[in-house]
């Protein structure tokens, strides 16, 4: 049995960052950018208008107030979207909307609170005035926003090994950039094993369940990046198993629930054994010891032979589970490009008390809940392995141990977090 380091060591050293796509940047949101991007434009292009107003030169605002307003001759009117055909010269103004660009001339914008506007357009005959009065003086550059103000044309925008975020994206398209090249995501075949299975929509026969695993571990490649490839169901038969792993051999990862204990039936580490190699088989953890990670050897092409490294976890839902955050997880990551590969962790005050009785580390399912700025986990009631809804009601894995015989109510843990609740936290 090895340690939960060690495993994780091993299944990361067959983890390793795919090839690049090129796609549209709305395609790519949490994928790695996979060179330097710079912007071919300057951001803004041009100087613009930050206020609705009026361009003006602040020369000739010197002076002005509310109770003697500095009259100015309004030329033009430009909206977003349009170019002034009149330069600002002494004694004008050219009415402005935002993002417009400033007209030759002018050197600062006046916002419309700032001016007569509203009294000049209740006056008889109403409309837009011909004539402006500014009530406040005005400095250069006032409500202007500059060429390059944000983004210099050449400048890197983006850097290679970044995460593209909302942001990013927002940061492309403002560059006119509407693809980029990117670290695919793995494609990750998903199998479940047993003859006790029944696919999802058939009645459920006396002695059989329903095949959750494969829905809750596809979830969780999709949730992390990956693209799922669900295989099915292989009954506890040697050849059937055989040839749907291989059907999953042309991914970038396979993972299998069921087989990996001593049972007469599991049968998922002779098959790796017979069609690949297998590294190791249990890990002192809890729920999840019975562990199998090994590869495979796939002829690829021209380019000789490639890895396919395989994860075999136990059949119960919450090991299976547990299994995936804490190994696949971090392999799809590093597959992905990516460099933070460990889970938010917390310090919280357990509130159950948990004996651990055979030496290994274990992993409880919590609750956590925040109260005078501290942290606090509490169980989500029995910890058994075949709980599933010990995990839909967790936001949060209490780590305890393996050197610790006991951990007391009121003790410090470290909490791996699932997810943030916000309402909670």
């Amino acid at each position: 049995m090895i340690s939960v380091e060690e495993a994780k060591e091993k299944i990361l050293g067959y983890a390793h960052t795919l090839g690049t796509e090129e796609k549209y940047i709305l395609e790519c949101l949490d994928q790695v950018i996979a060179e330097d991007i710079y912007s071919p434009y300057n951001i803004p292009p041009m100087d613009n208008s930050a206020m609705d107003g009026f361009a003006v030169r602040f020369a000739d605002t010197r002076g002005a107030a509310e109770n003697s307003p500095v009259v100015l001759k309004v030329i033009e009117e430009v909206p977003a979207g349009s170019i002034a055909k009149k330069a600002v010269g002494p004694g004008t103004a050219t009415r402005i909307m935002t993002g417009a660009p400033v007209p030759p001339g002018a050197d600062a914008v006046v916002q419309f609170e700032h001016t007569d506007e509203v009294q000049r357009s209740k006056s008889p005959g109403g409309g837009k005035p011909a004539e402006i009065g500014i009530l406040k003086e005005a400095s250069a550059g006032l409500n202007i926003r500059q060429a390059g103000e944000d983004i210099k044309k050449g400048q890197l925008i983006v850097a290679k090994g970044t995460v593209l975020r909302p942001s990013e994206t927002g940061v492309l398209a403002t560059a006119g950039l509407a693809r980029v090249k990117v670290i695919r995501r793995p494609v990750v075949a998903v199998l479940a094993t047993g003859d006790e299975l029944v696919d999802l929509g058939n009645p459920l026969p006396p002695g059989k369940i329903h095949n959750s695993n494969t829905f809750s571990i596809a979830a969780l490649v999709q949730r992390y990046g990956g693209i799922p490839k669900v295989l099915g169901i292989a009954r506890d038969n040697v050849e059937e198993l055989a040839s749907l792993v291989r059907e999953g051999l042309d991914a970038d990862m396979l993972l299998t629930s069921g087989g990996v204990s001593a049972g007469d039936y599991d049968i998922v580490k002779d098959v790796l054994a017979r069609e690949g190699e297998i590294s190791f088989w249990t890990v002192r953890m809890k729920p999840g010891k019975p562990l199998a990670f090994g590869f495979f050897k796939v002829k690829d092409g021209d380019k000789g032979v490639r890895f396919v490294p395989h994860l075999g976890f136990p059949g119960n839902p919450v090991s299976a589970m547990v299994s995936f955050e804490l190994f696949a997880r971090p392999a799809i990551l590093k597959m992905m490009g990516k460099t933070l590969l460990e889970k938010p962790s917390i310090k919280a005050t357990i509130e159950n008390s948990v004996v651990n009785r055979d030496g290994r580390r274990i992993y409880v399912r919590v609750v956590v809940t925040r109260k005078d700025g501290k942290y606090y986990a509490s169980l989500t009631g029995e910890q058994g392995s075949g709980i599933l809804t010990s995990m839909s009601m967790a936001d949060g894995l209490a780590v305890i141990p393996e050197d610790a015989p006991e951990v007391k109510a009121g003790e410090t843990v470290t909490v791996l977090m699932l997810d943030w609740n916000e309402s909670r936290l």
